[in-house]
C-alpha cells in the first residue's frame, strides 16, 4: 500500500483525493495545509490526518509520496524536503519558478533515489488524448502550425493573492495559464522551442501581466502561436491544430473535432466528468513510475516549459526576438538565449 499526502488543500487537491480514492494500492493518509479548516475539507472525506506543517507530517504520517500543490515558488523547499526523508514526489505544474530550481529539484531526487514528476495535467485530459490519437492515426499527415487561445481573468480578488505575487507565482497569466498552453502544444507539435518573440500586458492595475502573446518556431519547423486574454468577452480554451490534411480543434467546452475533405467529424464530446478522469490518469501514471515505469511526461519537458515562459518574459522585455540554442556544459542552468540580430 502507497501512503500519499498532500500539501496544499486548494482548488485541486480535492481532485487528487478523489483519485487516490480509486487506486486499489493508494492510501490518501494525509493532507497538510495552513488553513486547517481546508485541510480538512480535503482530508475527512477519505479519513485522513490532517497537519499544517509539511514537516511535521513528512515525519509522522509514514508516508511514501507526496502531491505537492502550493504556491510556485515553494515547489523548490518542499522537494528537497521530500526527497530528504525518501518521498516521491508529484509537483503541480509550473515546476518552478527559475530554470535553476528545476535543477536543483532534478538532482536532489536524483540523488535521492526517489521518482520526481510534474503534473501536467494537459497530457491526461480525455479532449487532449483524443487529439493526439489522430495525430498518431496519421491520416492528417504532419502537424504544420498550432494557434493555442486561452482566456482567463486576472482582475483583482478574482484568484488568492499569491497569484498576483511575481516572487511567489514566477510571473503572471503566462506562467500560470500560458504554462498549459506552452505544455499542450509543444506536445502536440512534436518539439522543443527554437525561437521565439512575445510580448506581454498588465492590466486592471496588478503588478503581473495579465495578458500575454508568444510567437514560436519549434526546432522542427512547426509554428505556434500562444496567447493568453484576461476578462475577454467569451471564455474560451481552443487548442486548434492545423495538418497537412486537416486540422483539430480540441477544448474541453466543445470537445475534440476533425475537419478534413470539407467534412467534420467528433471524435470526443465533453462530459461533467473530464476534469476529475484527468487527475485519475495523472496519478495512475505517477504510481506506475513508482512501481519502476517511466512518466508520460519527462520532467525535461517540464522545465523545457518554465525556461520558455521565462524566455518570453525577455523577450517582450527587450522588444527582442530569442533564439534558444543547446544547452552548455552539464554545470549550465538553463539554454543560451540570445536575441536575433
Amino acid at each position: 500500500m502507497i501512503r500519499l499526502g498532500i500539501i496544499g488543500a486548494g482548488a485541486v487537491a480535492h481532485f487528487h483525493a478523489a483519485s487516490a480514492a480509486r487506486i486499489i494500492n493508494v492510501e490518501l493518509a494525509a493532507v497538510c495545509d495552513l488553513r486547517p479548516e481546508s485541510a480538512t475539507s480535503v482530508a475527512s472525506p477519505w479519513g485522513a490526518s490532517t497537519y499544517t506543517d509539511y514537516l511535521a507530517m513528512f515525519g509522522e504520517a509514514g508516508l511514501d509520496a507526496v502531491i505537492v500543490n502550493t504556491p510556485h515558488a515553494l515547489h523548490l523547499e518542499m522537494v528537497l524536503a521530500a526527497a530528504e526523508h525518501g518521498l516521491h514526489v508529484l509537483v503541480e505544474k509550473p515546476m518552478a519558478t527559475t530554470v535553476a530550481d528545476c535543477d536543483r529539484m532534478i538532482e536532489a531526487c536524483r540523488d535521492a533515489g526517489v521518482s520526481l514528476v510534474i503534473g501536467q495535467i494537459q497530457h491526461f485530459l480525455p479532449e487532449k488524448l483524443a487529439a493526439q490519437d489522430v495525430l498518431a492515426g496519421g491520416e492528417l499527415g504532419r502537424v504544420l502550425m498550432i494557434r493555442d487561445y486561452r482566456t482567463t481573468d486576472y482582475r483583482p480578488g478574482t484568484r488568492p493573492a499569491w497569484f498576483f505575487s511575481e516572487a511567489m507565482a514566477g510571473g503572471g497569466a503566462l506562467m500560470n495559464i500560458g504554462g498549459h498552453c506552452l505544455d499542450r502544444s509543444i506536445w502536440f507539435g512534436g518539439a522543443p522551442v527554437e525561437s521565439l518573440n512575445a510580448s506581454t500586458h498588465k492590466r486592471f492595475g496588478v503588478p503581473v501581466e495579465t495578458d500575454g502573446a508568444i510567437s514560436l518556431t519549434l526546432r522542427n519547423g512547426v509554428h505556434v502561436s500562444v496567447v493568453v486574454v484576461s476578462d475577454a468577452t467569451q471564455r474560451t480554451d481552443e487548442v486548434l491544430i492545423v495538418c497537412e490534411h486537416g486540422t483539430i480543434s480540441c477544448s474541453p467546452h466543445s470537445g475534440t473535432l476533425v475537419r478534413s475533405n470539407g467534412t467534420t467529424r467528433t471524435v470526443w464530446e465533453p462530459l461533467p466528468e473530464d476534469i476529475q478522469e484527468g487527475f485519475f490518469l495523472q496519478l495512475v501514471d505517477f504510481i506506475k513510475v513508482l512501481d519502476g515505469g517511466t512518466p508520460k511526461v519527462s520532467v525535461e519537458h517540464a522545465r523545457h516549459i518554465v525556461e520558455v515562459v521565462l524566455a518570453s518574459y525577455k523577450a517582450a522585455g527587450t522588444c527582442s526576438p530569442l533564439v534558444l540554442g543547446p544547452s552548455g556544459d552539464a554545470t549550465n542552468t538553463g539554454r543560451v538565449l540570445s536575441e536575433v540580430p
